[in-house]
């Protein structure tokens, strides 16, 4: 059973941001907020954690919709390639927020998430837990969305532990979660294409 952990949303205590950095540093899972809809997430490089995500998930690591959970633009710039002015602009305007960018992938995305696509989704998420993580952990978060039927079981945090203890190890209660995605906007072929309305409003 996942552990449950009450972290301040405003506030996240340091103790128990490097507890769970170092669950992730030894291949944990965890469920954490965003500005968005909790998430399922792992480090990038903890091959056996991707995998146990995309099995439970019942996808291909390599077709899975995964993104990466970055602190900043840097972050975007390492891991995407050929961000061009038009493009950056839009992510510097729109980050940290709502939205999920589909961008070109650079080689130092993990092998095992190099899709044929050769695509990988970026966000930096206005959620201060999250931004607490990734930047003690120093590198992205692998994130996948919950697979809940009913709303309470990706808004709740403690019908979280319940849903999903058996695939996470820790389980964060940063507060009761939102209802809406991600908004997806697709960057890839020099224009900007909205693929999937959630949250936000992407501003130009």
């Amino acid at each position: 059973m996942a552990l449950l952990l009450n972290i301040h949303p405003e506030n996240p205590q340091e103790r128990l941001i490097k507890q769970v950095v170092e669950h992730l540093k030894s291949g944990g899972i965890i469920i954490y907020p965003t500005d968005t809809i909790y998430g399922m997430g792992c480090s990038i490089f903890e091959h056996k954690a991707i995998e146990k995500i995309a099995k439970f998930k019942k996808v291909d690591t390599k077709k899975a919709q995964l993104s990466f959970i970055c602190n900043d633009l840097s972050d975007l710039s390492q891991y995407a390639r050929q961000i061009d002015t038009p493009t950056y602009r839009l992510l510097k305007q729109n980050l940290p927020g709502p939205f999920t960018f589909i961008l070109n992938a650079s080689k130092e995305v993990p092998k095992i998430l190099q899709s044929k696509k050769n695509t990988i989704g970026l966000r930096i998420p206005d959620n201060k837990i999250a931004m607490a993580i990734v930047a003690a952990l120093g590198h992205p978060i692998l994130s996948s969305s919950l697979p809940g039927e009913m709303i309470e079981e990706y808004t709740d945090p403690e019908l979280m532990v319940e849903t999903f203890g058996h695939i996470a190890d820790i389980v964060i209660d940063g507060g009761i979660g939102g209802m809406l995605p991600s908004t997806i906007v697709d960057c890839t072929n020099g224009e900007f294409e909205i693929i999937r309305e959630g949250k936000g409003v992407l501003e130009y």
